[in-house]
C-alpha cells in the first residue's frame, strides 16, 4: 500500500506543477485534483505493464483533461456582474491552458490514438452536460444515465483503449455514487444542486425555485429517488470488486469507505423507500 501511496503523491505533484499557474491564482480558485480519480487512474494502468514514463504521462494528462472539464464547468455557476468577467474570463482561460498541456505531454510520447479516445471522451462529457445543463432530459433516468456518463466518459474511452473493460464498470459506479452523494449534501444544506434542480423539473415541472417552493413531501420524494439510484450503484460496485483479479489495498479501502460512508442525514426524513 505504501508504494501505491508513494505513486498517488508522485503524479500528484507532478500535475500540481503543471496547473498552478501563477497569475490564474490569483484571479481564480486553485484547481481541485480528485484523488479519488487520481487513484483509479493509477490502479488501471498500474495493472498494464506499461514503461513508468509512458504510464505516468497517461494518468497525468488524463486529470489535465478533468481539471480542465471541472474548470469549465465553474463559468456556468459564475454571475456575470462587471466585477466578475475577468475572474470568468480567467476561468474560461484556465480550461483552456490545462487542455493544452495534456495535447502537449501526449503529443510528447506521441500518441494519437491516445489522443483520439480521450477527445471522444471530452466530447460525450460535454453532451451529456449539454442534456443535463441546458436541454433538461426527459426522464429521471435519462437525468441519472447523463450524470454517470460526465463522471465516467473519460475512464470509459481510458479502458476501452487500454483492453482493460473490467475496470470500466466498477469505475463509473463509483464515481456516479460520490456524485450523487456530493449533490444529495448540496441540496440538504440548501445550495445549488445541479442535479437536483434538473430532477426536481423532470418530476415536479410545475414547481418553482427547489427547497423553497417544493413541499417536504416532494422533497422526500426527490430523495427517495436519489437514494435508490444510489444503494443500486453500491451494489453494483461491490459486485464488480468480486470480478476483479487484482485490486490494491489502498483503492480497496477507499471503495469501501466510499461505499460505508454515511449518507448526508435527513435519513429520518427518506427513511421509506
Amino acid at each position: 500500500m505504501q508504494d501505491m501511496k508513494i505513486k498517488l503523491a508522485d503524479v500528484k505533484e507532478q500535475i500540481e506543477e503543471k496547473i498552478l499557474h501563477p497569475y490564474l491564482l490569483k484571479y481564480i480558485e486553485s484547481p481541485v485534483i480528485d484523488e479519488d480519480k487520481l487513484l483509479l487512474l493509477i490502479s488501471i494502468i498500474d495493472g498494464l505493464n506499461l514503461p513508468e514514463n509512458k504510464a505516468k504521462n497517461y494518468c497525468i494528462t488524463t486529470m489535465l483533461i478533468q481539471i480542465a472539464l471541472d474548470t469549465h464547468e465553474l463559468v456556468s455557476n459564475q454571475k456575470l456582474e462587471s466585477d466578475h468577467l475577468k475572474s470568468r474570463q480567467l476561468t474560461v482561460l484556465a480550461g483552456v491552458y490545462y487542455s493544452g498541456l495534456y495535447y502537449k505531454i501526449l503529443s510528447g510520447i506521441d500518441d494519437i490514438a491516445m489522443i483520439r479516445s480521450l477527445a471522444k471522451g471530452i466530447k460525450e462529457v460535454n453532451e451529456h452536460k449539454i442534456s443535463v445543463y441546458q436541454k433538461a432530459p426527459e426522464s429521471v433516468e435519462r437525468l441519472m444515465h447523463d450524470v454517470k456518463k460526465i463522471e465516467s466518459s473519460l475512464f470509459d474511452k481510458m479502458t476501452s483503449y487500454l483492453h482493460d473493460a473490467d475496470w470500466s464498470e466498477l469505475a463509473s459506479n463509483l464515481l456516479f455514487i460520490k456524485r450523487l452523494m456530493l449533490e444529495k449534501k448540496l441540496f440538504l444544506q440548501g445550495e445549488q444542486s445541479v442535479v437536483f434542480e434538473a430532477l426536481k423539473k423532470i418530476t415536479f415541472p410545475k414547481s418553482g425555485q427547489i427547497n423553497k417552493e417544493l413541499s417536504s413531501e416532494q422533497q422526500k420524494y426527490l430523495l427517495i429517488i436519489f437514494n435508490r439510484y444510489i444503494d443500486f450503484s453500491k451494489h453494483v460496485t461491490q459486485k464488480c470488486l468480486t470480478k476483479l483479479p487484482f485490486i490494491n489495498e489502498l483503492l480497496e479501502q477507499r471503495i469501501k469507505a466510499i461505499i460505508n460512508q454515511q449518507q448526508p442525514v435527513a435519513n429520518t426524513f427518506v427513511e421509506e423507500g
